[in-house]
């Protein structure tokens, strides 16, 4: 009978432009005592950025999972969840909107724009990090994440 080997630490982007839930996913993150690495971006732009390896980002890593907010300066959430899913070197990344909208229009077109999982923050400081701890560790250690 063999151990299940322990989960290779993942490169995470997070695309958030409000601090405070930056530093709540940073906390969840920590605490779940797990090396990923947690790169993060602030607005629309900057996220197109980082993935096409541009500008600041020319030496970005491609990141294994994407936590992206919808309501983001420059190029709202939609609009980089369109690109990243309709590119062939990026449609891979699984890709979970995290976001304050609860909002049902805003959900169908995640989901029609091939969104993972949508994944609504909750206001308490203590379930946003376990929102966040549950997505790290599904897609960290239950599924399967395509390399490259």
């Amino acid at each position: 009978m063999s151990a299940t080997p322990p989960p290779q630490p993942v490169e995470v982007l997070l695309v958030e432009d409000d601090a405070g839930d930056e530093l709540m996913t940073r906390e969840a993150f920590h605490d779940n005592k797990i090396g990923n690495t947690l790169h993060v971006v602030r607005d629309g732009l900057e996220a197109l950025d980082f993935l096409y390896r541009r500008g600041e980002h020319t030496q970005a890593v491609r990141p294994d999972l994407i936590l992206l907010d919808l309501n983001l300066p420059k190029y709202d959430g939609r609009q980089v969840l369109e690109r990243i899913k309709s590119d062939p070197e990026l449609n891979h990344i699984p890709v979970v909107v995290l976001t304050t909208s609860a909002a049902e229009e805003d959900i169908l077109r995640s989901y029609k724009l091939h969104a993972n999982a949508y994944v609504t923050k909750p206001v308490d400081f203590d379930q946003f990090i376990r929102a966040v701890r549950q997505i790290d560790e599904f897609f960290v250690t239950v599924v399967k994440l395509p390399k490259g």
